[in-house]
């Protein structure tokens, strides 16, 4: 039993191991993925996005997004500049059942944004007419597939969508296309439209708000060269690449990280006692045979090579197991997060990582043997014999 025991708590910390570096992995690479896919090439921030105590919305921290992207446009190194817009919106297919969805405002159009079905939005942001809001609302929006389903519309159909309830009644709505996009941007189901509609639909036209700009600069442009430019005219707004981009959104999720560390540490910690407690259990348990054997001439470190290999043998059983077992959860972790975030291949395996969790397994016998040659060290054959 207290070898079963130790085989399956140095199995977990492997276990644990190869899994926490496999979703480490899988995180960092899916993230430099989306970012070298998305065609930007600089995120452009007011600081962190807080919730608004008035709407109960998200309050965006880039003012006159119109305007700053379209100076920013017009320098000879940049190709595009995009102003981004997220907040919350209440979504209904019959104008009385209401959910409360995440609204993004952008154009849909470029490589970019993948479209499953349907055109996209028709226009660019007609209704911003030159920064008075008096141009009309195309009334159109691109969907989730979640949403399509959760509310059993399609392409074609409508959607009362606003800021409040009021709004979102007076405010109808066609789907134009079906796209995940956005969604695995921000991990969650969105309605997409232009920007200037969704800050009409939410009261935010007033000064112009919106989350971010995304810049996609002129090929061969350093993308840190132009950064730093950039930070000096405008000092109010933090410029990133996408790697700073990545590392922000990857220190937000410090805590996260850090629990997961954390349970790493207990697994390994829980497994390196089961395996001493099994060496030390072998000792006593054996003391008078080892007793025994070391009368007869027996030396101490043959007795110890014999505890090594018993050790040994118990932990590459134990990391065998953990590394076998690495492939079938991450299957299920893969499945799992594909469902709750639309992220597919999160988690991903590498022979580093498979190297390293049987490694720990094997180091966690050594010190289990460690231990034990300590103990036969100090095993006086006439003091056990003589019991």
């Amino acid at each position: 039993m207290r070898t079963i025991l130790a085989v399956l708590g140095i199995t977990l910390a492997v276990l644990a191991s190869t899994l926490l570096a496999s979703v480490g992995a899988g995180v960092v690479q899916t993230g430099q993925e989306k970012f070298e896919t998305s065609g930007r090439d600089l995120w452009v921030t007011g600081g962190p996005v807080r919730l608004s105590p008035e709407t109960g919305g998200f309050e965006n921290t880039v003012v006159n997004a119109h305007e700053v992207s379209d100076e920013i446009t017009e320098r000879e190194d940049v190709r595009s500049a995009v102003p981004l817009a997220f907040q919350t919106v209440y979504v209904s297919a019959d104008g009385s059942d209401f959910e409360t969805i995440v609204g993004t405002g952008s154009p849909t159009g470029g490589t970019a944004v993948s479209i499953e079905r349907g055109t996209g939005l028709s226009s660019g942001d007609v209704h911003y007419a030159g920064g008075n809001y008096t141009g009309p609302m195309t009334y159109e929006v691109v969907i989730d597939p979640q949403i399509a389903n959760q509310f059993n519309v399609s392409v074609g159909d409508t959607l009362y969508i606003g800021g409040t309830l009021a709004s979102a009644r007076q405010n109808e709505f066609t789907v134009v296309g079906i796209s995940q996009t956005f969604t695995q941007f921000l991990g969650t189901p969105t309605v997409v439209m232009q920007l200037s509609e969704l800050q009409e639909i939410t009261g935010t036209t007033g000064s112009d708000r919106a989350t971010m700009i995304t810049i996609n600069l002129v090929s061969g442009t350093n993308p840190e060269t132009v950064a730093t430019e950039l930070e000096a005219e405008y000092p109010g707004y933090e410029i990133r690449t996408n790697r700073e981009q990545l590392q922000t959104v990857l220190q937000n999720q410090a805590v996260v990280i850090a629990s997961g560390t954390v349970l790493v540490l207990l697994a390994v910690l829980a497994g390196l006692a089961l395996t001493v407690n099994l060496s030390l259990s072998l000792v006593y348990h054996q003391r008078k045979e080892l007793a025994a054997l070391k009368a007869t001439g027996t030396r101490t470190t043959t007795l110890v090579g014999i505890m090594l290999v018993q050790l040994f043998v118990v932990g590459v059983i134990a990391s065998s197991l953990g590394v076998a077992l690495t492939y079938p959860s991450v299957a299920i972790l893969n499945y799992v997060a594909a469902q709750i975030v639309g992220f597919e291949g999160l988690v991903q395996i590498s022979r580093q990582i498979l190297l390293g969790g049987a490694v720990v397994g094997v180091v966690m016998s050594l010190f289990g043997a460690l231990a034990a040659s300590v103990r036969l060290a100090r095993l006086n054959p006439l003091t056990q014999l003589a019991d």
